[in-house]
C-alpha cells in the first residue's frame, strides 16, 4: 500500500516516513501536516477514473472529477448525504467549506484518517473506496464538522449534525467527544461514543461498539481510550475508565475498569489474558487473541 502513495512525482507523503518501509509493519500513517494534500487529490481523481462502469460515470463525476481539490468534494460529499428538508444539501456543504476555510487542519486529518483507512482495512486497496463508500470513515468527519461547531457555541447546528449523522451512517457520536487523527471506525453500523469520551491517535472501532456511562455519574462520565488502541466488534466500555495505550479489547466485552497499556482483555467482565504484546493493535489490527483457558 505504501507504494502506492509515493510513486507520484509529488508525493503525498515524505519519502522518510516511516510507512514507506515495507518491513515498518507498526507505522502508523503520516502525521496530517506532512500530507501533500494536491497529491492525494490527484491520486483519488486517478483511481476514479480506473472504474470501468458506465453505470458509476455520472456518480464519479458528481462525487470527484467536478471538484477541485480534496476539501471541496469531501465538503460536497458530506453535505449531499446529510443534507435534508431542515437545513439543505447546498447550505450544508457550504457550512462545510466555510469550517474548513477557517481550521484547515481539520483536511488534512481528514486525509491522515483516509490514509489510515487504506493501510489498515484488508477490504481496501485505495483511496477513491472509503473517500466514496465508507461510512464509518464518513461519520468521522462529519463528527469533526459538529465538533468544530460544538466549540464555537452553536450547540442545536451540532446536535442536529449528530442526529442526522446517526440517521444516516447509524454511528451517534456525541458533538463534544473528541477524536484525534488516524481513527478509524470499521463498517460503523452501531457505534456509540458519549459526550466526555476521549479517543487518541491511531485507534480502530469495530462495529456495535459503545464507549458509554454506567447511567449513574454526571459530568465525566466517559472512557479516555489511548494511542494505538484495538476496540473489538460489540464491545462495551463503559464509564470513566482509562483503556491505556496499545491496549486490544475483544469482541463481545464488557469494560468496566481500567485496562493496563499493552494489555489485551477479553469477556464479561472483561479480564487480561496472555502476556503484554509490543504492538499498536489499533494500527496492526491485529484481531487475535491469546488462548484462555474456559471455566465452564
Amino acid at each position: 500500500m505504501s507504494d502506492s502513495l509515493s510513486r507520484y512525482p509529488n508525493p503525498i507523503i515524505p519519502e522518510n516516513n516511516a510507512m514507506n518501509n515495507p518491513r515498518n509493519t507498526l507505522a502508523s500513517g503520516p502525521d496530517s501536516h506532512e500530507i501533500n494534500l494536491d497529491a492525494l487529490w490527484m491520486k483519488i481523481m486517478d483511481e476514479s477514473r480506473a472504474c470501468c462502469d458506465p453505470l458509476l460515470g455520472s456518480f464519479f463525476n458528481a462525487c470527484v472529477h467536478r471538484h477541485p481539490n480534496f476539501s471541496a468534494a469531501l465538503a460536497d460529499n458530506i453535505g449531499r448525504k446529510l443534507g435534508d428538508t431542515s437545513i439543505s444539501p447546498s447550505a450544508l456543504t457550504h457550512l462545510i467549506q466555510e469550517t474548513y476555510k477557517h481550521t484547515p487542519s481539520l483536511v488534512s486529518i481528514a486525509a491522515a484518517d483516509l490514509i489510515a483507512v487504506m493501510m489498515r482495512d484488508a477490504a481496501c486497496s485505495n483511496l477513491v473506496t472509503p473517500f466514496l463508500f465508507f461510512k464509518g470513515f464518513h461519520s468521522i468527519q462529519a463528527h469533526r464538522i459538529a465538533h468544530w461547531l460544538w466549540k464555537q457555541d452553536r450547540p442545536f447546528l451540532a446536535l442536529h449534525m449528530q442526529s442526522r449523522i446517526s440517521e444516516i451512517f447509524a454511528v451517534d457520536i456525541h458533538p463534544a467527544a473528541k477524536l484525534g487523527q488516524r481513527v478509524m471506525i470499521d463498517h460503523g453500523t452501531g457505534v456509540v461514543i458519549g459526550e466526555t469520551a476521549v479517543i487518541e491517535d491511531d485507534v480502530s472501532i469495530l462495529q456495535a461498539v459503545t464507549l458509554g456511562g454506567t447511567g449513574k455519574v454526571e459530568k465525566d462520565r466517559h472512557p479516555k481510550v489511548r494511542r494505538g488502541v484495538l476496540i473489538g466488534a460489540g464491545a462495551k466500555v463503559l464509564g470513566n475508565v482509562e483503556i491505556g495505550v496499545g491496549a486490544k479489547i475483544g469482541a463481545g466485552s464488557i469494560v468496566l475498569e481500567n485496562v493496563l497499556p499493552y494489555t489485551t482483555v477479553v469477556g464479561n467482565p472483561a479480564r487480561p489474558v496472555g502476556v503484554k504484546h509490543k504492538d499498536m493493535p489499533g494500527i496492526s489490527m491485529d484481531l487475535s487473541l491469546p488462548p484462555i483457558d474456559y471455566v465452564i
